[in-house]
């Protein structure tokens, strides 16, 4: 029987794995060439768009830069004053009675109130410009606190008359014949200062005029710097109005602009001009 041999034994031995060296023309796997060139153009824009980022942002900052150099603005302030005189008076006359017998201590103050209307009526106030203000009662019993003397009122009633008038002068004329009626036992309440105040309520009449007086002295005062740096005044750019105040015609420490008839406006306004 002829002998058979095993053919598999003749097979040429496996090798271990060989690092081959780079063929530029060996075929590559299918669609790498895609990914490669995909990868390039992805880089290549970004390079584009951050170039373009960077010089509109120096485009920007140079324009920025060169508006800023080149404005040429003053800022300058615009006084204006006025002398006025008030045109109300409110006068408030609160007067007590004091007593340890409510109903004879309520009386008392009827009667001081019909004097002192009376009072105003004969000093050429009308009756619509006279207010009679509700009674007030203080019972000192009803305080726990308070100290049990034997001549110590019990009861202390407060009244309020209000005069409120146009007619500034007449009040202060008045006012100053107040202690006619101290001399008839009204006792007047002081705890809050000057009894009348003086107000001036026309200032929205006499508004526009000052600001035209403020813009017109700010004006002069850019007029005056624009001559100095060799430049003229152009346009406002940019304006405030400022704060209106009423002040007492005479500022001394002491001086409280509600207790004088005579008062100063005064506004002062900030406006910025453009030079050319």
């Amino acid at each position: 029987m002829p002998k058979i041999e095993n053919l598999n034994k003749y097979d040429e031995p496996s090798r271990p794995f060989e690092k081959r060296p780079f063929d530029s023309n060996r075929p590559r796997p299918f669609g790498a060439h895609r990914r490669f060139h995909a990868n390039n153009a992805n880089i290549a824009a970004a390079l584009i768009l951050g170039l373009s980022v960077m010089v509109a942002g120096l485009f920007v900052g140079y324009a920025y830069y060169q508006a800023q150099t080149h404005v040429n603005t003053v800022v300058v302030k615009g006084l204006a004053e006025q002398n006025v005189k008030a045109d109300l008076a409110i006068w408030e006359m609160k007067y007590v009675v004091t007593g340890n017998d409510v109903i004879k201590a309520q009386k008392e103050i009827a009667t001081q109130t019909g004097i002192i209307k009376q009072f105003l009526l004969s000093n050429g106030f009308a009756e619509d410009e006279i207010t009679i203000g509700r009674l007030e009662t203080n019972d000192l019993n009803a305080n726990p606190y308070r100290n049990s003397y034997e001549n110590n009122a019990r009861f202390i009633l407060n009244q309020t008359i209000t005069v409120k008038s146009h007619n500034v002068d007449k009040v202060a004329l008045t006012l100053n014949k107040s202690g006619d009626l101290v001399a008839k036992g009204i006792i007047f309440n002081s705890d809050y200062g000057s009894p009348v105040s003086y107000l001036f309520t026309k200032l929205n009449d006499i508004k526009p005029k000052m600001l035209a007086d403020a813009t017109k002295n700010a004006k002069d005062a850019a007029a005056q710097f624009a001559k100095s740096s060799d430049s003229q005044v152009g346009k406002i750019k940019h304006a405030n109005q400022g704060v209106f105040s009423i002040l007492p015609s005479e500022e001394t420490s002491s001086a409280t602009e509600s207790q004088q008839i005579n008062k100063k406006i005064r506004v002062v306004s900030t406006i910025e001009y453009w030079l050319k």
